[in-house]
């Protein structure tokens, strides 16, 4: 198994963090970083004029120490093994962060969906559910959306997996929509997660978010939500891009405007009303908080010199590499990691897969109290550890997760497996 690219990054900064969490055994390290199963599958595909293509699929199940399989199924043409066996870990990581008892999993196809229509959307939804279905299930491996998937996506796949295996139990993926088993809250909860740690954090600064000027790249679900609720906090959202280009104002954009822009599936290049500049533009902008909420590898050791804000978010996966860490860390930034920022995703996943198996379901205003429990929990426990060690939060979060997966690792060796839990949290 090549170790390159983000799964290569994964490891190392898993082997940094394990001293601090004081793992000393090399097998169970290895144990730790490598995936328990890994499922690649060619995906058929007839299109509208008849033309038959053959596509790629993965599902990586990395770690079911601490409870079933969770990650998000992601459809892009830069999908690649090397990148699911990465985002899997990272889930396995994010899972302990947030301590809720889940493990790690995450899949994707090798697609652009944006030359797909509707009918051939659905019907590469359901051959891919086709051959992984008997991977997945309530109780062994959860999916949710990703990156240009959605809960319409979600609702095919559980339909289909009902059909195939004869169970209709809307357990068996998280973020569908609200009428076929989702939960209330599932679609802002990424940016409502990373909202409440900033504020957390912002409090413990005695800074206040009213004034701040913040800069936004991507503008998808997390990066819409997160400028919806920073303006609403007082924020002033002066810089947002999507793939094409991004706008600027230093006056202050009107989110709302943009966000019923981006629903009529509009490109930013094509709005000449503001200034426009490159898509990459929000990085460099003269802002106090930035948020990355696009993909991987945005800031890196070439231009992480260039990054103005005291703050970043990290909304999207892995969107700064160990470099410009260092960088961004010699220069005071404070800089709230992925595993950390983003986990509010999976958090209100798992309220759903809970309300799902029980029958129930929450208020808003529930889930979303619920989640700024969690989320303040595991701020506080990252960044005790971080304070007492000096380190950065990100090599702390790794490590607060590390100490929980070794844990639930040496308790399965010692003792049967215990049933799966769903504690509310």
């Amino acid at each position: 198994m090549g170790e390159e690219g983000a799964y290569a990054l994964f490891c190392a900064t898993v082997d940094a963090a394990s001293a601090v969490a004081g793992i000393t055994d090399p097998s169970l390290l290895e144990r730790i970083k490598r995936p328990e199963r890994v499922h690649q599958v060619s995906i058929p595909l007839v299109r509208d004029d008849g033309r038959r293509e053959l596509l790629t699929g993965y599902r990586v199940q990395h770690s079911s120490a601490r409870g079933p399989y969770k990650g998000g199924i992601r459809y892009h043409p830069n999908v690649s093994l090397d990148e699911v066996k990465a985002l899997a870990g990272w889930m396995s990581i994010k899972t302990a962060v947030v301590n809720i008892p889940m493990g790690g999993g995450k899949g994707g196809i090798t697609v652009d969906p944006h030359f797909l229509s509707l009918r051939e959307l659905e019907s590469l939804t359901r051959a891919y559910t086709e051959r992984i279905w008997r991977v997945i299930g309530p109780l062994v491996d959860i999916p949710a959306p990703d990156v240009n998937t959605d809960s319409r996506v979600m609702d095919w796949l559980a339909d289909e997996y009902g059909r195939l295996s004869g169970l209709a139990d809307p357990a068996v993926v998280t973020g569908k929509t609200v009428e076929h088993g989702g939960s209330l809250g599932r679609d802002k909860a990424t940016a409502r997660g990373g909202f409440d740690v900033l504020e957390a954090a912002m409090n413990a600064a005695h800074e206040d978010l009213r004034g701040k000027r913040v800069a936004i790249q991507g503008f998808g679900n997390a990066g819409a939500n997160a400028a919806l609720l920073l303006q609403e906090a007082g924020a002033v959202i002066v810089a947002a891009s999507d793939s094409t280009a991004s706008l600027v104002a230093p006056s202050g954009l009107p989110v709302d405007e943009l966000v019923a822009y981006k629903e009529r599936e509009a490109h930013f290049c094509d709005w000449t009303i503001f200034e426009r500049r490159r898509a990459d533009s929000p990085l460099y902008e003269d802002v106090d908080i930035l948020v990355p909420a696009a993909l991987e590898g945005q800031i890196t050791a070439e231009n992480a010199e260039r990054v103005k804000a005291r703050w970043i978010v990290e909304l999207a996966n892995g969107p700064t590499t160990p470099e410009a860490d260092e960088v961004l860390a010699r220069r005071g930034v404070h800089l709230l990691p992925d595993i950390l920022a983003n986990a509010g995703g999976v958090v209100v996943s798992y309220f759903e897969w809970v309300q799902d198996l029980h029958s129930e379901r929450w208020l808003l205003e529930e889930v979303e109290a619920r989640l700024a429990v969690v989320m303040r929990r595991a701020y506080d426990a990252v960044t005790q550890l971080a304070n007492e060690k000096g380190i950065s939060m990100r090599l702390a979060a790794y490590a607060v997760a590390l100490q929980r997966i070794a844990a639930a690792i040496r308790e399965a060796e010692v003792a049967p497996r215990r049933s799966i839990s769903t504690v509310i949290l």
